[in-house]
């Protein structure tokens, strides 16, 4: 064992640049970048011709632009939580397995450039190429909302949607990091993301089957007992949430409708006093969400982390 000199963060900003660069001129970001704008344009002008509709008072009626859905097409959403796990599945798949194919990863490593360093680095460029494509819609389909309905958002609107930005990058990070541990594990990047998309498959699709099945096994309704079907819902909501898609589903309604108060099964007794209907302050949505951003920020660091101490024990030769 060698003992490291110098800083172990030693040619990050290189790696960072170099993989940015690599990002955002291929023509794979080309073509999902015209995917997400397409995407956005339908939804957003689905949802402003329903907005246009709209007669009742809402003081959040812009944030209806982003969940309002219109026949065939889902909302803004819907849409990007379809659209986003694939988009990080494309940056991070070969992002390892990349360098063994083209005999490069010897090369890079016999600068003086760590391991971790070049691992940490080609997550954070995938991440902040996430991070502009999503800004990128999002301020197209804020600037198409204002130009075609006319209406100002107001600053909570804004501070509401902005959030949502933030969880739908934590959302990506998810996937971004379990494509990096595919991308370490296989040496083949066909390999990699279909392992990865499977694995996304599987959670948006099936899980909520299995978890509907588990969940009268785990907590049985014996007598039927208002607890103990409150028990049940429970237990059945918490394997839900084992799912990213669950986590990022629940983030966005209570961030983006404010008149949400739980995100759960509740008992009557619970809501004596509240005013259903009426808007939560966005303080109060943050804490409702914060163990949803938490969860799927905990889901990438656990999945980036797998992915460096498989990388650290590989054997890379020149």
């Amino acid at each position: 064992m060698t003992r490291r000199e110098g800083s172990a963060f030693t040619g990050m900003r290189v790696v960072f640049f170099k993989e940015l660069a690599d990002l955002l001129s291929g023509s794979r970001m080309r073509f999902l970048e015209a995917l997400v704008v397409l995407t956005a344009l339908g939804t957003a002008y689905a949802a402003i011709q329903n907005i246009k509709n709209t007669v009742g008072e809402d003081p959040f009626l812009f944030l209806r632009l982003f969940t309002t859905a219109k026949d065939p097409l889902p909302s803004f959403v819907a849409f990007l939580g379809f659209l986003v796990p694939l988009l990080a599945i494309a940056l991070g798949f070969d992002a390892v397995n990349g360098e063994f194919q083209r005999r490069t990863l010897g090369r890079i490593l016999s600068q003086p450039i760590y391991r971790d360093v070049l691992l940490f680095g080609k997550f954070l460029a995938g991440l902040t190429t996430l991070a502009m494509v999503l800004t990128a819609t999002w301020l197209f389909v804020t600037g198409l909302g204002i130009l075609l309905t006319g209406l100002a958002p107001s600053g909570e609107e804004v501070a509401r949607s902005l959030i949502y930005l933030v969880a739908a990058v934590a959302y990506g990070g998810v996937w971004l990091a379990l494509s990096m541990l595919f991308s370490t594990l296989f040496k083949n990047p066909a390999t990699s993301a279909l392992a990865t998309i499977a694995v996304w498959l599987f959670f948006t699709v099936f899980w909520g089957m299995i978890a509907g099945l588990l969940a009268p096994a785990l907590s049985p309704v014996r007598y039927g007992f208002p607890d103990e079907v409150l028990r049940q819902a429970q237990v059945e909501l918490a394997l839900s949430r084992i799912s990213p898609t669950t986590l990022y589903a629940e983030a966005t309604l209570a961030i983006l409708r404010p008149e949400v108060r739980a995100l759960g099964p509740v008992l009557p007794l619970q809501l004596q006093g509240m005013v259903l209907g009426t808007p939560l302050p966005l303080s109060q949505s943050l804490l409702l969400i914060w163990p949803q951003f938490s969860g799927l920020i905990a889901a990438s660091v656990i999945l980036f982390v797998l992915a460096y101490v498989i990388f650290q024990r590989q054997e890379i030769r020149a």
